[in-house]
């Protein structure tokens, strides 16, 4: 009885895939990929990468917060009502806030070099896309969160994750919040 058990168990078991899917399940879009946990000072937030969408944009983005690039930084950029904004390594240092988002020290000096535009991907509530200044495949580290549908921007900007918690912390960021930790799980 005893061994039933433990081969029922077992069984089940095997059915689970290491994504904690059921076998024969299907993933929701991204659903494999990393995801980013940003700690701001107001709380908390993670964003679901899509991977299958924007292999190399995600890899680029979790790269840069494996090597603490995000840590310690400051929201350098609010549009209120359509997207919050960050990515800037300069936003550490309050002398150089004039230059936030716009200085070409600020990057982490690698962009991602193409622009991965995933059709069906459209710019809603806790979209998270590339932000850059023309050219969506020099894009590098600058990455946003839009609050609302912003039509305006599908197709000029990566998407490459969607906030799944904290979309009310985002909500309340403003310039000058920092970024406390931002790690990969």
């Amino acid at each position: 009885m005893r061994h039933m058990a433990c081969l029922v168990a077992a069984a089940a078991l095997c059915l689970v895939m290491p994504s904690g899917l059921v076998r024969g399940q299907a993933a929701p879009a991204g659903a494999a990929g990393p995801r980013i946990v940003i700690e701001t000072e107001k709380g908390t937030v993670v964003i679901q990468t899509f991977p299958d969408k924007a292999p190399k944009t995600v890899a680029h983005i979790v790269n840069l917060v494996k090597k603490n690039f995000y840590n310690a930084q400051r929201i350098h950029r609010v549009v209120k009502g359509q997207l919050v904004q960050w990515g800037d390594k300069m936003s550490r240092d309050m002398t150089y806030r004039e230059w936030w988002g716009r200085s070409p020290g600020g990057s982490s000096g690698t962009p991602i070099g193409v622009a991965e535009f995933a059709k069906g991907l459209k710019h809603k509530a806790g979209s998270v896309a590339m932000a850059h200044s023309g050219n969506p495949a020099a894009a590098d580290s600058q990455m946003y969160v839009a609050l609302g549908p912003a039509p305006s921007l599908d197709g000029k900007h990566v998407i490459f994750g969607q906030v799944t918690e904290g979309l009310d912390v985002v909500r309340r960021l403003v310039v000058t919040d920092r970024l406390t930790r931002v790690s990969v799980k």
